[in-house]
């Protein structure tokens, strides 16, 4: 059998070897070297087993480290990008950042102004990165009213990947999220990494 159609047939196994209940939610597989003499196969097919189950959420995991099964996206769907996240998170990144021409249009700056800026990493239920968010900020950081958000596609960068566990271009949502005061003026903008096969994004509308 091809190498291409044995490894689809290797993940669909382990998918529904994980269903059965054979590996729970967190529950790191074997190592490649280990599932290859399990299956009769060579190391390489089940690499590319793992992969295909990453792309599609069934699997999270660091290339050529280890991987694990995945929550389900449910428990990490996305209803309020202005909410507070109800799991753990870790401020990665703190430094004050000279602002680029992107980031001055979004705030009303000028380019190469000193803005404060924050990336944090949020966990998912399971304590793995589900979410990158990096903030930018003038001066003090000020209360806001409302916010607006902009979500699109984008290709993971090599940081991005490695904080989330996944390869390097894959795609993510990215979610462009700035916040106002009561006059609609920009206080303070973000960008949300959401890896795409891990992610439902419920838009709530608001209330008339």
């Amino acid at each position: 059998m091809a190498v291409e159609a044995e490894h689809r047939r290797i993940a669909a196994d382990i998918r529904r070897r994980i269903s059965n209940g054979e590996w729970r939610v967190g529950e790191p597989l074997p190592s490649r070297a280990e599932m290859a003499v399990r299956y009769g196969v060579n190391p390489q097919t089940i690499r590319l087993a793992y992969v295909l189950l990453r792309r599609t959420g069934v699997l999270d995991g660091i290339e050529r480290q280890h991987v694990a099964v995945a929550h389900p996206p449910a428990m990490r769907t996305l209803t309020d990008a202005d909410a507070d996240w109800p799991f753990s998170s870790e401020t990665t990144d703190v430094r004050p950042l000279p602002a680029t021409a992107d980031l001055a249009e979004r705030l009303g700056v000028s380019v190469g102004a000193t803005l404060q800026h924050e990336t944090v990493e949020r966990m998912d239920p399971g304590g793995r990165s589900a979410m990158l968010v990096t903030s930018w900020w003038r001066g003090r950081r000020r209360r806001h009213a409302s916010c607006v958000v902009e979500i699109g596609v984008a290709p993971l960068s090599a940081e991005q990947a490695h904080a989330l566990g996944l390869l390097v271009d894959m795609l993510a949502y990215r979610l462009v999220r700035t916040r106002l005061d009561p006059g609609g003026r920009p206080l303070e903008t973000a960008d949300l990494i959401l890896p795409v096969d891990r992610w439902l994004i419920r838009l709530r509308p608001s209330e008339q």
